[in-house]
């Protein structure tokens, strides 16, 4: 199981530190975790991801070359035209579509999305696009359709440590490529709290790949 710690701005080399295979950077202007500064140097095995909302497609290929982000996430109203067209003018990215979740889904939106996204990010529907700190109802999920690998987001933190362990043990998660982090990993919007991030990898993260490995 892989971890993106998304939100990054204000302690993104502590963060880099614990090797997580993800950091999200929001380029959304209203979000309180925008980022408007530049991205410290951190290791070549963490992905880069860049986070926007309904951003026209010259603004996110500027990104893309001034941060050297490797994926794109579009958590925004973007049509699978849109993400059509982004693909074929930044070639070398990889795009998340999120779509959010509350109590039901219709899953049969994914379907125009199948050939022109890599990963999908179920998030919690709420008023901001993002960020918004509750989990939706997890079990929705047992009636995803597809094949491709997707991002399970939304609310995730310690105290929820062993519904996540759960659901990891389910059906449902297999094609959950990583666990999403934010919002309940904060100080402040943007700092994150690496003793928070150090135990919820322990508990987490090491156990499921423990499990893995011995299932194999």
């Amino acid at each position: 199981m892989r971890l993106k710690i998304c939100g990054m701005n204000k302690n993104t080399t502590q963060v880099a530190g614990l090797h997580p295979d993800y950091l999200g950077f929001i380029f959304w202007e209203p979000s309180k975790r925008y980022l408007e500064n530049d991205i410290p140097a951190i290791p070549h095995s963490i992905k880069k991801v860049g986070v926007f909302v309904n951003a026209y497609i010259d603004e996110i290929k500027a990104r893309v070359e001034q941060f050297g982000l490797l994926l794109v996430q579009l958590h925004g109203k973007e049509s699978p035209t849109f993400c059509n067209i982004l693909k074929k003018e930044i070639p070398q990215i990889k795009i998340i579509k999120v779509f959010s979740i509350k109590d039901d889904f219709d899953f049969s939106v994914l379907g125009a999305y199948e050939n022109v996204c890599d990963y999908y990010l179920f998030d919690t529907k709420g008023k901001l696009p993002g960020g918004n700190g509750y989990t939706f109802n997890w079990s929705v999920l047992k009636d995803y359709p597809s094949t491709k690998p997707y991002f399970l987001s939304g609310g995730i933190g310690l105290e929820n440590s062993d519904e996540i362990l759960s659901f990891l043990r389910g059906k449902e998660s297999k094609y959950c490529h990583a666990l999403d982090i934010n919002s309940k990993f904060e100080i402040e919007p943007g700092l994150k709290n690496i003793d928070k991030l150090k135990e919820f990898k322990n508990i987490v993260m090491e156990k499921q790949n423990h499990q893995k490995e011995k299932n194999n």
